[in-house]
């Protein structure tokens, strides 16, 4: 399998791991913690096997950026979580380096 499917399987099981951390309301409700728990564990499975083609600098970048972007946007719908002037600023910029290093970066595999 290609790995950018792989860090796509990656970004949305730890999005969902998330969005599902805040719903547990600290560990206190089971489905949603037992829901966090393995999509943490499916993200970095799907994360090692990623790791067998795309540079790890690559990766986590796109990870960590595209998940945040995600994360943000299901806060702001999901839990009605607000975002001032900056805030959006500063998803945009990641999105932009997200976008950079897949555009434009020769350190993709």
């Amino acid at each position: 399998m290609n790995g950018y499917l792989w860090l796509t399987g990656a970004i949305l099981a730890e999005v969902l791991g998330t969005t599902m951390l805040k719903a547990s309301e600290n560990f206190s409700r089971p489905l949603p913690s037992l829901v966090t728990v393995l999509s943490y564990g499916v993200a970095f499975w799907c994360l090692s096997h990623t790791l067998k083609s795309v540079p790890v600098g690559v990766a986590y970048a796109i990870w960590s950026g595209v998940g945040i972007v995600l994360i943000t946007a299901i806060a702001w719908v999901w839990f009605k979580q607000a975002l001032d002037v900056p805030a959006m600023a500063g998803i945009g910029l990641i999105l932009a380096g997200v976008l950079v290093i897949n555009l434009f970066s020769k350190s993709q595999a």
